[in-house]
């Protein structure tokens, strides 16, 4: 009998747009869409992006779920996950190529003074600022995952000193690394720049607060691509306000779309992008499910797979 896999995106055209995707490409395996009345509770896997909540309870039968994206804070939170059914994150699928040019990007914008010359071609203004000195902005890096460790080292290639914060030690090259609470706080002290892509857990809910960020160096710049329950919104303006943080560049926020009323839209110092940092690549994210639950039917151990008591 054919392996049989449920898609359930976070509305019934993108359930839809998935399951073709997976079915042209991917033989011998029956991909259905989820739908409220007419899925049988026997797939043998499951992909999904934000699915309804009804959705596990009526799957009693699943090998493993599959998720539509690296981070898995959403769905691990949903009611009715089974406590031992295997949660697969999408590894890459080329989301770390995009992260590091957005956060390249970003970097370049504020240690090179883009923003500044930018506001000088508003104001007709020929200005030429200093050259660069690359030691004088320190980065920082929250997370060392895959992703993580794609941008700190492509920072480290870029000329930047780079030092990197995990929860357990993890060595990379060109990186410095730090580990656990005191780690933390040495990260921070050293830091011109910080760049958050940290897993969202309820050890890293609220992370970036007045406490964490009055502990960056004098003029910091903070890059958010992980989630947006990381920041204390609150702390994040203050601190700017006040002068101790020179502005930030955000992409996650805690609720998606931003409010139109939200201080973000309207604040000088502060950039917003919706939510674009690396998007889930369509070919890429096929090619890789697909070839992790062949490897399942065939028996074998696959990456990926979320270590429950650590939320990653």
């Amino acid at each position: 009998m054919a392996v049989r896999v449920v898609v359930a995106g976070n509305t019934r055209e993108e359930t839809e747009a998935w399951r073709c995707r997976f079915a042209r490409v991917v033989p011998g395996i029956e991909f259905m869409a989820w739908g409220d009345d007419d899925t049988g509770p026997d797939a043998d896997y499951a992909i999904v992006w934000k699915p309804p909540r009804e959705f596990f309870p009526r799957q009693p039968g699943l090998k493993a779920v599959f998720n539509l994206g690296a981070g898995v804070d959403s769905l691990m939170a949903m009611p009715g996950l089974p406590p031992d059914l295997p949660v697969v994150r999408l590894e890459d699928a080329g989301m770390a190529r995009q992260m590091v040019q957005y956060v390249l990007h970003g970097l370049a914008e504020v240690s090179r003074g883009f923003d500044q010359y930018a506001a000088h071609q508003r104001a007709g203004r020929w200005a030429p600022l200093e050259g660069i000195a690359y030691h004088e902005w320190p980065v920082g890096v929250m997370g060392l995952g895959m992703l993580g460790s794609e941008v700190a080292q492509a920072i480290a290639q870029a000329g930047y000193p780079v030092a990197g914060w995990s929860r357990s030690q993890r060595q990379i090259a060109g990186v410095d690394t730090f580990s656990g609470e005191e780690g933390l706080e040495q990260l921070l002290a050293r830091t011109r720049v910080l760049v958050n892509i940290l897993p969202l857990t309820p050890d890293t809910e609220n992370l970036l607060n007045h406490r964490n960020l009055a502990k960056l160096l004098p003029g910091a710049y903070v890059i958010n691509v992980a989630r947006g329950a990381h920041v204390v919104d609150e702390d994040l303006l203050a601190l700017i306000d006040a002068g101790h943080l020179q502005g930030a560049l955000l992409d996650v926020f805690r609720h998606e779309p931003l409010p139109a009323d939200h201080p973000y839209w309207r604040h000088p110092r502060v950039r917003v992008t919706p939510h674009v940092a690396a998007a889930t690549l369509e070919d890429e994210t096929v090619k890789q499910i697909a070839q992790k639950i062949q490897a399942l039917e065939r028996g074998q151990a696959i990456t990926g797979v979320v270590a429950r008591g650590r939320g990653y």
